[in-house]
């Protein structure tokens, strides 16, 4: 999970249609429904997802796998539209933050995975008696436990362990957020190893064999650097992996 730098610019189809939607279910809930219908065509717009692709890197904002090669991704509420849950074991209330439904700030490009089978409603705060109700009460007031990662820098509260990840000092944001978003399935696992191991193996062949001839590692540190460079990158999957490995020389 990185930071993300989204648009200031919203989507068109947010500002119209999206807008009328949301203007629509505020006078619903006012008249006293609390069950809605949303329209996927408007927030899960070609428009809205290529902004979201452009600035997520083409990579889910949970686990920072690339989605464009395997999906076409989820746009993933942050605070939940249609019933919010505290926790996993919760039963799912009638409404949610469905004000939010089509807003810019609260929608994000997920995989399917960490959507469907992890986040899903879910939407912990740090004291569940201040969650807001409808869109006339103030969202100050709740502390999520959940990384933003356009407000909040992720590596403030994760790091990894070679291709498992961490909260820092046990925060409790950290922990939530890998928890619920599955961020330590062996899926992602594997997928991370793959990458790493061939990065440890540069690392070890450059620094830590000594019988290895002086020219073949300074091909592997010269490869190393190249190839670092291009892994520390946002656009790179799991790049939040390998800046926690140069911090920590490749050790576990």
């Amino acid at each position: 999970m990185i930071s993300i730098n989204k648009p200031t610019k919203i989507p068109n189809i947010l500002k119209t249609k999206g807008k009328d939607e949301t203007n629509n279910l505020c006078l619903k809930f006012e008249e006293g429904e609390t069950k809605f219908d949303f329209d996927s065509s408007i927030y899960g717009h070609k428009e809205v997802k290529e902004k979201l692709k452009r600035a997520q890197n083409h990579k889910c904002f949970l686990c920072e796998s690339r989605i464009s090669h395997i999906s076409y991704g989820d746009v993933e509420h942050f605070r939940p539209k249609a019933g919010v849950c505290q926790t996993a074991v919760e039963k799912m209330p009638e409404t949610g933050y469905f004000w939010l439904a089509y807003d810019w700030s609260n929608l994000f490009l997920a995989c399917q995975i960490c959507n469907q089978r992890f986040k899903r409603n879910l939407f912990p705060i740090q004291n569940p008696e201040s969650r807001v109700k409808s869109h006339t009460d103030d969202l100050s007031q709740e502390i999520p436990l959940f990384i933003n990662p356009v407000i909040e820098n992720p590596e403030d509260f994760i790091s990894f362990r070679g291709v498992i990840p961490f909260a820092i000092g046990g925060n409790r944001k950290g922990e939530i957020t890998i928890e619920h978003a599955g961020l330590r399935r062996d899926e992602l696992k594997e997928n991370r190893r793959e990458l790493y191991e061939k990065m440890k193996s540069l690392y070890q062949i450059a620094h830590e064999h000594p019988d290895f001839p002086p020219e073949i590692k300074q091909r592997a540190m010269n490869e190393l650097s190249k190839q670092l460079v291009v892994c520390q990158s946002p656009k790179h999957q799991y790049s939040s992996m390998f800046r926690a490995a140069v911090r920590d020389n490749f050790k576990f």
